[in-house]
Parts: C-alpha cells; structure tokens; sequence
C-alpha cells in the first residue's frame, strides 16, 4: 500500500473511533478536554495497536496464502466495506456513554476489530507495519478527538451517512487491490 491508500484506510477505520466519539461528546458537560484527551488516545493506542495482531497472525500463513493475496485483500476490504454500509441503515439499540478505564478499553476494543482483520492486508500488501499502525493511530487519535468536540457543539450529525463514505472507502481499496 502507498501512503495515500494507508491514510485511506485509516479514515475508513477512524470512522467507528468518530462515531463512537460523537455520541461520547453528546452527553459530556464537565471535564471535557480531559475526557476527550482520555477517549482519543485510548482509540488511537487500539486502532493502532490491533493491525498487528492481525500482521503478525498473517504473517504464520504467508507463504501458503501469498499466491492468493490480491484476493484476500479484495475480500477483506470489501466484507469490511459492505459491514460498514449495512451497519448504517441498522438502528442502533444501546450507545454507550462511559470515560472510566475499563468502558475506554472495552469502547477501544470494539471499535477496533475491523483494524485487527485490517492487519491482515498490511502484511498480504507488505506494507511498512510501523508506518501503517502511526497513520492509523493518529488518524484514530483526530479523528475521535473531532468526534468528541462535534458531539458538543452539534447534536443531529446523523452517523450513517459518515459509516457509509468508511465503507465506500473500503469497498474502493478493495477493487483497487485486484486491479
């Protein structure tokens, strides 16, 4: 991947670290720097963080699957694409509104499994993994961070219209990965 398709793909996945941020933003009133501040870097560290979880499992099936790359890659990004578009038009039941330690780790890790399965193409594209996972991160990082201070200032960002261009995105790598 060059640099312009990893910044691509760390928006795409930076979109559920800004969704989840808007809704956090909505209801915080007091402490609101520290709490973005806690929130942001909790969602960088993990969206960062996860793509090498996947590199690394990838990397013990490298040599078997290197021959079919081009298609994993395909069909990892576009599953992710399509998840993201699907979960737009899905009503969403519960939102979860907490800053405390264990709430930022387990908001952390559910926003970032998409970058975990993500990793996987990093190493099938072999992609610089330290390169890939500070882009990701700090877009992460920015992104949550907008999210956040959005949420506090505009109440009525409808979320599936920011879910659907994740997955757009996606969906683009994907085809651009075959091509």
């Amino acid at each position: 991947m060059n640099l312009i398709d990893l910044i691509l793909l760390a928006i795409a996945l930076g979109i559920d670290c800004l969704v989840a941020s808007f809704s956090q933003g909505l209801i915080f009133n007091t402490n609101r720097l520290k709490s973005s501040l806690q929130l942001a870097l909790v969602m960088g560290v993990f969206q960062g963080g996860m793509p090498l979880i996947g590199y690394v499992g990838t990397d013990y099936m490298y040599k078997f699957v290197l021959p079919y790359s081009k298609w994993i890659v395909f069909g990892i990004f576009l599953v992710l694409g399509l998840k993201f578009i699907l979960e737009a038009f899905k009503t969403q039941k519960e939102e979860i509104h907490c800053i405390g330690l264990k709430c930022l780790i387990g908001l952390g890790v559910a926003t970032s499994i998409d970058a975990l399965v993500s990793g996987s193409t990093l190493r099938l594209t072999e992609t610089n993994l330290l390169i890939a996972g500070l882009i990701i991160g700090v877009v992460s990082f920015l992104m949550s961070m907008a999210g956040f201070w959005s949420g506090n200032y505009v109440k009525n960002i409808p979320s599936k219209y920011l879910e659907i261009s994740g997955g757009i995105i996606l969906i683009l790598l994907a085809l651009k990965s075959i091509i």
